[in-house]
């Protein structure tokens, strides 16, 4: 991998495949893309989207959600998995909100990971959308396509995976590199029964 490589790679997914790259996440403001992004876990955006329209709806602030009901919380997203545990973290991370930062969501990955449930994907992804900051978010796609793009082996790390896609993409590229790779490995390059047959980067693949 090399840098010439890499800006191969995202300009031909953003010319064939991505023209718009932008978050599927529906979402109106820092506390509802964190909320959101930790809800998406396991699951699609599509239904995250159908859960955090009721949610947000009724618990539009850290303050409301944080006394919040865990059962009416639950009752609310458990179309999506996990609902207990996502419940629970989306509550106490209100609490941590309000009590320590004013109920504004902070904008480092060290604070941010301070957060209950929050982990550093989520709060990478939190920087990128929420606030400008060019990060680099490493979820099960962008993954698999670091794999497949020889940017990383198949035994790496989500750390490394991190590292290698910021030392070969530019840092004004990061949050759109993410958005690329994301959504291409979404509805392209998928885990099972990728459309290699008609791809336009085989011969960066490993697959090909």
């Amino acid at each position: 991998m090399n840098k010439e490589t890499a800006k191969d790679i995202l300009d031909t997914i953003k010319n064939e495949y991505v023209s718009n790259p932008k978050p599927e996440l529906d979402f109106n403001n820092n506390f509802e893309l964190l909320c959101a992004v930790m809800l998406s876990a396991q699951t699609t955006d599509k239904r995250v989207n159908e859960v955090t329209k009721e949610l947000f709806k009724k618990y539009p602030t850290p303050q409301i959600l944080s006394n919040a009901d865990i059962t009416d919380v639950i009752n609310i997203i458990k179309s999506i998995g996990l609902a207990n545990n996502k419940a629970k973290n989306i509550i106490n991370l209100s609490n941590k909100l309000v009590n320590d930062y004013n109920s504004i969501v902070p904008n480092t990955i060290e604070e941010l990971t301070k957060l209950p449930g929050v982990g550093r994907k989520t709060a990478n992804v939190v920087l990128g959308l929420g606030f400008n900051i060019p990060s680099m978010p490493v979820d099960t796609h962008i993954y698999r396509m670091s794999v497949r793009f020889k940017f990383i082996k198949e035994d790496d790390s989500v750390i490394t995976a991190e590292e290698k896609l910021k030392k070969y993409i530019p840092k004004n590229r990061w949050i759109e590199a993410h958005h690329l790779l994301l959504l291409f490995g979404r509805y392209h390059c998928k885990s099972q029964n990728p459309l290699c047959k008609e791809c336009k980067l085989k011969k960066f693949c490993i697959k090909k």
